[in-house]
């Protein structure tokens, strides 16, 4: 019999993977399942991103093997983008990678800089591919508490009370999946301090930035972040490409160069219908923005109708495409949502597959029609 490789034992089949299985499984037994669990995006993408995949399809050069760095005026477009939100400047030809997902560059990141033995700050609750990709590639996880009571930010008091002499790289995400807590200029300073500080590298994974968020922000409008400071950022949420795959990661050339050595062996360069329908997409402006969070207000405003039906607390202020959601004293995340799909076929996720600090919590997705969340809040009356 053969024998799958040591690290699988590390980690297990994702989540969602596994219980959307029994989801579908109640699916296809006839149960009017709504999904609140996923956080993918069910708007369209706007109508000048599908035009510019379809022209692009008769392109000389359009069904080849495409540059492993992307098409430069798709760099452009990240580079502009950046500057005109941000005010973050980047230099298109060796500041910015384009990537299949940002998810991958999850893997690229640590398969470029992480060692057998090297140690990860983890956000706990947080993105659990951030300790699945680490534990592949047999670095070691070490978790920090984020909690309600600090606004869902890094106590680094007690963090520096560890031994960070093996800590090579810190992960952090805001605005934070799953809270929806949001970054301040003046977290973004204490973060880089920090990195400084102790020689780790700091990753801001940042897709959330423009849904239902009135201050968007980078890690590189603080100076001299990009010393020790890289950015993954995703075209998923904010216009709708989820399905796309394409995503990017900015920082000095250094960092950037050591990234593309990994992932230069691991594809072929990315669609070149799909640069072009993204390079469409970053020329969008707050228009789009604000159009997507008028609908994206609607569904939230009853998605806290229906968490209050839960006798569930959450913040108001939070931004981001969830609802995260403090469950009555005494009541368990997992126990509460499997009791929930079973007997009101309604799914949502258990706060603990993000971490112990999760436990007690539960998120909702803001990826819902607003009638199936009507029909949600129906079933409890």
């Amino acid at each position: 019999m053969i024998q799958t490789a040591k690290r699988l034992e590390t980690v297990q089949e994702y989540y969602f993977s596994r219980k959307l299985k029994e989801v579908r499984q109640l699916m296809s037994e006839g149960k009017p399942i709504i999904n609140m669990g996923i956080g993918s995006p069910d708007l369209a993408p706007h109508s000048s991103v599908i035009e510019a995949i379809q022209k692009s399809m008769f392109d000389e050069k359009a069904h080849e093997y495409q540059s492993y760095q992307g098409l430069p005026e798709l760099r452009q477009g990240f580079a502009d983008f950046y500057k005109n939100n941000f005010n973050v400047e980047l230099n298109s030809n060796t500041e910015i990678l384009p990537l299949m997902g940002s998810k991958e560059g999850i893997m690229h990141i640590s398969l470029a800089f992480l060692n057998d033995g090297d140690e990860v700050l983890i956000p706990n609750p947080g993105y659990p591919t951030y300790a699945s990709v680490t534990e592949l590639v047999q670095a070691k996880a070490v978790y920090y508490d984020l909690k309600e009571e600090n606004h869902w930010q890094p106590d680094f008091e007690k963090i520096e009370q560890q031994d960070l002499s093996k800590v090579k790289l810190m992960w952090i995400s805001y605005p934070h999946m799953p809270t929806g807590a949001n970054a301040t200029l003046e977290l973004y300073q204490k973060i880089i301090d920090f990195g400084k500080k102790h020689q780790i590298l700091i990753v801001n994974d940042n897709p959330y930035s423009f849904v239902l968020n009135k201050n968007p922000l980078s890690i590189f409008q603080i100076d001299g972040s990009k010393e020790i400071a890289l950015e993954l950022n995703s075209l998923s949420k904010t216009f709708n490409m989820a399905g796309w795959r394409v995503g990017m990661v900015s920082g000095n050339s250094e960092l950037i160069d050591a990234v593309l050595k990994v992932k230069s062996n691991m594809d072929s360069g990315m669609f070149y219908g799909i640069q072009k329908g993204a390079i469409a997409a970053l020329k969008l402006g707050k228009d789009w923005f604000e159009s997507q969070n008028e609908i994206y207000t609607k569904r939230r405003n009853l998605i806290f109708e229906l968490a209050e039906k839960l006798n569930c607390t959450f913040d108001r202020n939070a931004v981001g495409m969830f609802v995260w959601a403090k469950l009555p004293t005494g009541i368990q995340s997992e126990e509460f949502i499997d009791n929930l799909l079973y007997e009101k076929h309604i799914f949502l996720t258990p706060g603990t597959i993000f971490g112990s600090n999760g436990e007690s919590y539960i998120r909702f997705s803001l990826c819902v029609k607003e009638e199936n969340i009507v029909e949600a809040i129906n079933r409890f009356s």
